[in-house]
């Protein structure tokens, strides 16, 4: 009987969640950024090998909200903990003392599956520790540079989900359509060119997607918060976004396997997130007790 199941890759800000969903994938599906809280919403790969598939769902991470989007992005977060057979609570190596199952290192976890273990990421860092990771019944060390401990890590989240058919082709990579992907890749590009602080006021809309012309034309709508806003994104002469859009259509098209065109638009959507209605525009689940 094949298995399949639901694997969480949880953890703080910045904990390496992204990077090993897509080593695990084996391309790059979550957006990466040395700057934290760059996943808003949940990323979904698929891992499938011989007669297991493993569903890995890359949620925003774990933080203590300071505003709504925040909110919303916890809640996203505790939603997918919710629906998961297995959870791995990723956090850094070199970043001591390392956490514990008991107690859980974020109360958000108590809503999440009872099968649990401490991923500890960037192992490759640890260079005055043996090279064998330190595996233990609830902990495992791991490196989405040089493969340690991928392997044992893939062979706990197999005897950790459940029997049953496959619930995706076997070659699928992701649940969630290439739209989903282009925004992502235009806000990661955001996070690459912009300041400290800019591109947390970044959201994106794809407004038009023919995935059936040559190239492939995808037209997306870049929003932000204030006008001083809008111009710093679009820059003198339109040079930075032009080249976001030059970054970001290089990875939609790695995805893709085809020519993009992309056609970016700079608007203002003022304190969108601060509004409950904006934010649910841009698919992000909003907390009970703020809904409109």
């Amino acid at each position: 009987m094949p298995r399949c199941g639901t694997i969480v890759l949880s953890g703080r800000p910045n904990a390496g969640k992204s990077t090993l969903l897509n080593a695990l994938v084996g391309q790059q599906l979550g957006i990466t950024s040395p700057k934290p809280q760059s996943t808003r919403l949940p990323v979904v790969g698929l891992h499938t090998e011989g007669d297991c598939q493993l569903i890995l769902v890359d949620p925003p991470g774990l933080l203590d909200p300071a505003y709504l989007l925040q909110e919303a992005m916890l809640q996203a977060a505790i939603d997918v903990l919710r629906e998961a057979d297995a959870m791995l609570y990723l956090h850094p190596i070199t970043e001591e003392p390392w956490p514990t199952l008991d107690p859980l290192p974020h109360a958000a976890l108590s809503e999440g599956p009872v099968a649990r273990l401490i991923v500890l990421m960037k192992a490759d860092l640890a260079l005055d520790r043996p090279r064998s990771p330190p595996i233990t019944p609830d902990r495992i060390a791991v490196s989405a540079v040089t493969g340690e401990g991928i392997p044992e890590l893939i062979a706990w989240c197999r005897r950790h989900v459940p029997e049953r058919p496959f619930r995706y082709a076997t070659d699928d990579v992701s649940t969630q359509p290439v739209r989903f992907f282009a925004a992502e890749f235009v806000r990661e590009a955001a996070f690459a060119l912009l300041g400290d602080e800019l591109p947390y006021a970044v959201a994106v809309e794809i407004d038009e997607f023919r995935e059936h012309s040559d190239p492939q034309y995808i037209r997306a709508t870049i929003y932000v918060e204030r006008d001083s806003q809008k111009a710093m994104v679009i820059g003198r002469g339109g040079r930075t976004v032009k080249g976001i859009g030059m970054r970001a259509r290089q990875a939609i098209e790695h995805l893709v396997g085809a020519a993009v065109f992309l056609d970016l638009h700079v608007k203002t959507l003022k304190r969108w997130r601060s509004s409950a209605s904006a934010l649910q525009r841009f698919g992000f689940p909003i907390p009970a007790t703020r809904r409109p």
